[in-house]
């Protein structure tokens, strides 16, 4: 955090869906500032993942120094609390060279980071995960969410009861705490966001449908000429199935599927194009919903890199 009288530290932060161009527009504005990019992309992290993720090349990443990218094997797990941390370090080394900090990427719960805390201090033991399992094998989610209820007596709020992942999530944290969803929800509230003290600028990158349709096709086409079924069999070899979610990312669950027999190598280009039109989708609501306000830029029409943070 700056001391008293000081300006607070800067972090500009490029979002927007997948395919609309942050790569390239990120890269022109680290070189005309003079920035380091600080990546917000919840599978840049794992070595071996690239052509799927369109992970910024050896020589992209040779124009301007790149954080968080290849840091983790591809069977180990990562999550937003464990990026919050790192990307906090991270920020802090650039910014103690004095080095501008541009974040860039559109996974959802690393990019709320920035702007909010990611987790609650309740410790979930294991004991208390098989209670709950054992729960949802016996009595089913009706089971479960009766339980919730009776923990619960004034509400649960605005929890999706049917989702068993979330009703799952919810019953381990009161039984281990001890306390209702809504005093749960006003401590993590308490909690400081991991980046309180920085004066966050937000922009996000977006373009017409039929543009960026266009550019997935394009972009799927390119991944499979690279060599992304190769990359996957040797993902898998390397552990990728012992790790869920960079597993069922989109390109790479696809690819799976045709690799173990689930699907014709010949739907593969229109599979993936499918769920990553049905990605982009969820993530403009997400980025409507659950980020503050910001500028959003026509990527389509955009000429200089500086009109990104002219808002």
């Amino acid at each position: 955090m700056s001391g008293r009288g000081e300006p607070p530290r800067v972090l500009h932060v490029l979002t927007g869906c997948t395919a609309v161009g942050k790569t390239e527009w990120a890269l022109r504005w680290a070189e005309e500032n003079g920035a380091e990019i600080l990546s917000c992309d919840s599978l840049l992290v794992y070595r071996g993942m690239d052509i799927g993720t369109a992970k910024p090349t050896a020589a992209e990443r040779a124009r301007v120094p790149h954080h968080l990218v290849d840091i983790r094997e591809v069977g180990e797990p990562m999550n937003a609390a464990v990026y919050a941390g790192l990307a906090r370090a991270a920020a802090g080394e650039i910014a103690g060279r004095g080095r501008p900090i541009l974040v860039v990427g559109g996974s959802g719960f690393y990019l709320r980071s920035f702007f909010a805390p990611v987790a609650d201090r309740v410790a979930i033991p294991a004991e208390v995960r098989d209670r709950v399992a054992a729960l949802l094998a016996a009595e089913g989610m009706r089971g479960a969410v009766g339980e919730l209820h009776r923990l619960n007596p004034a509400g649960v709020g605005t929890l999706d009861t049917g989702n068993p992942r979330r009703v799952a999530a919810a019953l381990a944290r009161c039984l281990t705490s001890g306390r209702t969803l809504t005093e749960l929800a006003a401590d993590f509230a308490a909690v400081p966001a991991p980046f309180a003290g920085w004066a966050v600028r937000l922009a996000r990158l977006d373009r017409a449908p039929d543009d960026l349709r266009a550019r997935i096709d394009l972009r799927v086409a390119a991944m499979l000429q690279a060599g992304l079924v190769a990359e996957v069999r040797r993902l898998l070899s390397a552990g990728l199935a012992a790790n869920p979610s960079a597993a069922r990312a989109i390109g790479y669950r696809e690819t799976v599927d045709v690799l173990e027999g689930r699907a014709p190598e010949a739907g593969l280009a229109g599979a993936i194009a499918q769920d990553t039109r049905a990605l982009v989708k969820k993530q403009r609501t997400w980025f409507r919903t659950q980020l503050p306000r910001h500028p959003v830029v026509p990527a389509g029409t955009l000429r200089s890199a500086s009109a990104l943070f002219s808002g």
